[in-house]
């Protein structure tokens, strides 16, 4: 089974499906650390990653951001001294698609 760091997104458009409620409970026990939550009626996934100062935080940062780049898939990053909060959602649908789960297991894998 090809793990979720593994694959790579896929273009998405307005009419591209959201998770299911069941895809949604079996996605999320690939990525244990990483919370979905509801903003302006959003569905979103959250997680918050501690580091030791605003130095290794802003690297990190900055990491997730080339990510998003070269992906074309940009999430919401927060950046305070000792924790970068990165929140992954697709605009187009306005929730979450698999590209989502996808983006925060490979986000994971920068630590």
């Amino acid at each position: 089974m090809t793990t979720l760091a593994q694959q790579q997104c896929e273009a998405c458009r307005a009419d591209a499906p959201r998770v299911s409620d069941e895809e949604l409970a079996t996605l999320l026990k690939e990525i244990p650390d990483w919370v979905p939550v509801v903003r302006d009626g959003v569905m979103q996934l959250e997680r918050e990653y501690k580091f030791k100062n605003f130095k290794l935080a802003w690297a990190f940062a900055d990491k997730v951001a080339t990510l998003a780049e070269e992906t074309f898939h940009h999430p919401t990053i927060t950046l305070e001294w000792g924790k970068v909060t990165i929140t992954w959602w697709t605009h187009a649908i306005n929730g979450l698609h698999r590209n989502d789960f996808i983006m925060a297991s490979k986000t994971d894998q920068l630590l």
